[in-house]
């Protein structure tokens, strides 16, 4: 529970810069790898009408349209997360997304193509559209399915070095259920360790699409919840939601700045700079009145 950067801390201002790093090293090397073996299997019988340069058309063309379809793929597997558990039911989603992206895949390199054989002052041809289509598809339904996991396995792994937090378990001898749904600890998993964090010692909460971080000593931690989901279950003494997307610790609050919007700016002890929507600061308002 130390104040020093963890290594989760230290990697993120270079997050983005090694996840563009890495898929454009996956799919340069994809470029070249696959342009020589096919260059090579269409000359094993003997010279062809092939010219050197158009396998690294049909990569470079594929592989174009792949750098704007991951980020894609990135941005839908954050909106609706896959899990061991919920997979069933995110199948049909993943099999119709796999088609549409299959479909912009072929009409975007194909495109392509058409523009780079132009340039060459030759025509391309596609073949038929039904049996090539098919078989574009048998390639890329795989190639979405390895993208999903890649993402799903990357982003486990980057709970796991920040610290997944989780309700715990209830006991047997748990008090009244209204009671026992008010955790007073959560639990925090982090790079095979386990501690507690009091409920009390959670600064504030923002909503990170389906999970919620819990800031604690400087460290976020996310927890698998809805913003509204946790606020029902956090002690309603001590935390107010000020934001849809904030829940905010009343013991931490130093001032509010008022904004010509209706808005406000909640400020905390230790310098941190929170929004407060104009619908929930009438809640905020009463509360620090009754403080």
């Amino acid at each position: 529970m130390s104040s020093a950067p963890t290594a989760y801390e230290r990697y993120r201002p270079w997050r983005h810069w090694a996840e563009a790093g890495f898929v454009g090293a996956l799919l340069l090397s994809n470029v070249v790898g696959n342009s020589l073996t096919t260059w090579i299997e269409l000359n094993r019988g003997g010279p062809t009408a092939v010219a050197p340069w158009e396998p690294a058309v049909w990569e470079t063309s594929s592989a174009l349209v792949w750098a704007v379809l991951i980020p894609a793929i990135a941005w839908l597997t954050r909106r609706w997360p896959t899990h061991w558990d919920n997979w069933r039911r995110r199948l049909p989603l993943h099999l119709a997304a796999s088609a549409a992206v299959c479909i912009v895949h072929v009409a975007g390199m194909i495109g392509l193509r058409v523009l780079a054989y132009r340039w060459q002052g030759m025509d391309y041809g596609f073949g038929p559209w039904p049996r090539e289509l098919l078989y574009e598809y048998l390639k890329d339904v795989r190639s979405y399915a390895s993208i999903v996991v890649i993402v799903e396995v990357y982003r486990l792994l980057l709970r796991r070095l920040q610290g997944e937090a989780s309700f715990l378990a209830t006991p047997d001898d748990a008090p009244p259920a209204d009671a026992a749904e008010r955790p007073d600890r959560f639990l925090v998993r982090k790079l095979g360790r386990e501690f507690l964090v009091a409920a009390n010692d959670i600064e504030w909460l923002q909503a990170a699409g389906n999970y919620v971080n819990l800031r604690v000593r400087g460290h976020d931690y996310p927890l698998r919840s809805t913003i509204s989901g946790i606020e029902t279950r956090l002690d309603p003494g001590r935390f107010l939601r000020i934001h849809r997307s904030y829940i905010v610790n009343l013991d931490r609050l130093a001032s509010i700045e008022p904004l010509d919007t209706g808005d406000a700016r909640v400020h905390l002890h230790d310098g941190t700079v929170l929004p407060a929507s104009r619908r929930y600061r009438g809640d905020l308002r009463e509360r620090l009145g009754d403080a």
